[in-house]
């Protein structure tokens, strides 16, 4: 059989920037076996296996690294409702629509926005609530990143295990310039007790200039170590963490965020967030795609 396959860029409106993504707009009859190679073969941080809902909502949605299925990704989603509406598989509609993905780690909404003559916009609403997990000795975690401990801030928090869907660590550093020179260390990384969660390190620092924040996520499995040019579910941890830590009890909050700028792959991502009672109650990530290339594989 063949199945007819997209692929796009996402957190980008130009080709060959931001995250890419493959797409299986129906992957009906597909065995998860049969999902998990055919990522492996494109060989993207996730590719994405669109099925017929299950309870009621647009689409279940199934995200396979070249590893394994995951419960939840930020640019997947993102693209994978770019692909559908840019297929037509959506219907018509003039400016604004919204769809609901079915995904292990929950109900992921999606609203889609249409303008004349600007690339389709899509934001997604985190699944889970923000959990806050164990932290990290700036030590170690410097070790970990091959920073020493004057790299990494403190001011709003520790370094730290934060969710929405998929846990990353996440730590601020002092600035861009050691955001460049952070790397891997696997040794470091093995003396470190992460509690069976995957080992995606999520940095970032702070700017005053056109973004809030420059971020990048490294994923250090199997002895090797993968950079992510736009990681939507990352960043949305790391906005929730932030507007957790603000002072501020109640309110709306908007963060701009470019990644992917060290890989020659820029990314923008705008994530807001809103709070109240000093909870915060919803996590958003959104931005554009542009699609690259189409055609079919064979099963």
């Amino acid at each position: 059989m063949r199945y007819r396959f997209y692929t796009c860029d996402v957190f980008t409106d130009s080709r060959f920037g931001g995250n890419p993504l493959a797409v299986l707009p129906d992957a009906s009859g597909l065995t998860t076996e049969q999902m998990q190679l055919i990522a492996r073969e494109f060989n993207y941080s996730e590719s994405t296996f669109v099925l017929p809902a299950q309870h009621g909502h647009t689409r279940q949605v199934r995200i396979f690294t070249t590893d394994q299925e995951v419960p939840f990704a930020g640019h997947p989603n993102v693209g994978t409702a770019f692909v559908l509406a840019t297929i037509g598989e959506l219907g018509d509609f003039a400016t604004t629509t919204e769809i609901t993905f079915e995904e292990k780690a929950g109900l992921v909404p999606i609203t889609i926005r249409r303008e004349p003559e600007q690339p389709l916009w899509c934001e997604l609403k985190a699944p889970e609530p923000l959990s806050l997990g164990q932290t990290f000795p700036v030590e170690a975690l410097a070790a970990v990143l091959s920073l020493t401990p004057n790299d990494i801030v403190e001011q709003t928090h520790a370094p730290q295990i934060a969710s929405v869907g998929l846990p990353f660590v996440i730590t601020e550093l002092k600035d861009r310039a050691a955001l460049a020179k952070a790397r891997i260390n696997h040794e470091a990384l093995s003396a470190i007790d992460l509690q069976g969660l995957l080992p995606f390190f999520h940095i970032y620092s702070k700017s005053s200039g056109d973004f809030d924040l420059y971020t990048r996520m490294f994923a250090a499995v199997s002895g090797a170590t993968f950079e992510d040019p736009a990681t939507g579910s990352a960043n949305c941890a790391l906005v929730g963490m932030l507007t957790h830590y603000a002072p501020q009890e109640n309110g709306r909050f908007s963060y701009r965020i470019a990644q992917g700028v060290e890989m020659g792959r820029p990314s923008v991502l705008n994530g807001r967030c809103e709070k109240q009672d000093n909870t915060v109650t919803a996590v958003y990530m959104a931005g554009t795609s542009v699609l690259v290339s189409e055609g079919y594989i064979h099963v």
